[in-house]
């Protein structure tokens, strides 16, 4: 692969986006590739959990390519958009395995755009994150316009959205945008020590707690008929005898 670098520990998978010249930004190539290394991790069992970040100190993903678009008529970008959601964004989203983006530098367009499509997000002290889309006369296409509202609410996503401001990782913590904030040089191992604890746990449990969680997201009566069916599930499965055997045998799990 040209554009990204990956690495295991034990369960874990690390993805580093691999563009520090241009501050990691996301082009058709980038995409292309982080689609097919999730779909290689996704039918991987041996990957349990999956943390993504960007290369070096600076960014994450500072943006999209602005140059591979600039010219486009409105029909291409509704393409762009449509094609890119698709193969990599709605596709982080709803991976059976947990994605953890790890912010280590600029979050900005595509860049937060693929941070709020992982399952939760760490950020560096040093992050900062926008969406200054407006700025160039165009919106957020890669879902942005969707995931902010429901991580901030609507005031803020709007506030965001029609400012183009960045903010530090201290108001996107508090705002829920991340979930912690690390020092610089803590941040990977913070996110490899959770990404750990949560490959020891139920692998098919996980998958079906994203299923029921995102079809909540979209459809809150559609949300709780998916849990029940996803309960269900569980109950099928070699993780729930194990599970259930090592609880009432008062011994740790070994999930496969």
């Amino acid at each position: 692969m040209n554009t990204l670098l990956i690495a295991r520990n034990e369960a874990v998978a690390l993805v580093t986006i691999d563009r520090p010249e241009k501050l990691n930004a996301l082009n058709r190539e980038t995409i292309e590739e982080l689609s097919d290394a999730l779909d290689t991790l996704e039918a991987d069992r041996s990957v349990r959990a999956i943390v993504l970040t960007g290369s070096g100190s600076k960014a994450f993903v500072a943006g999209a390519d602005i140059s591979e678009f600039s010219s486009f008529s409105k029909e291409q970008g509704e393409q762009l958009a449509r094609v890119g959601q698709e193969k990599l964004f709605d596709r982080v989203e709803n991976m059976s395995k947990i994605v953890i983006g790890a912010i280590n530098g600029f979050a900005l367009g595509g860049g937060l755009e693929l941070a709020m499509s992982c399952h939760f997000r760490y950020a560096s002290e040093t992050a900062r994150m926008g969406l200054p889309e407006v700025t160039l006369g165009v919106i957020p296409g890669y879902g942005g316009t969707q995931r902010l509202p429901m991580l901030v609410g609507k005031g803020m996503a709007m506030d965001m959205l029609a400012t183009g401001r960045m903010i530090k990782a201290d108001e996107a913590l508090r705002i829920g945008l991340v979930n912690r904030v690390c020092a610089p040089d803590e941040l990977l191992d913070a996110c490899m020590k959770i990404a750990q604890k949560i490959a020891a746990n139920s692998s098919s449990a996980i998958a079906e707690a994203i299923k029921a969680v995102n079809a909540g997201m979209m459809d809150r009566k559609q949300g709780y008929e998916q849990e029940k069916i996803s309960f269900g599930h569980c109950f099928g499965t070699s993780d729930f005898k194990e599970g259930t055997e090592a609880f009432l045998s008062k011994r740790k799990p070994q999930f496969g």
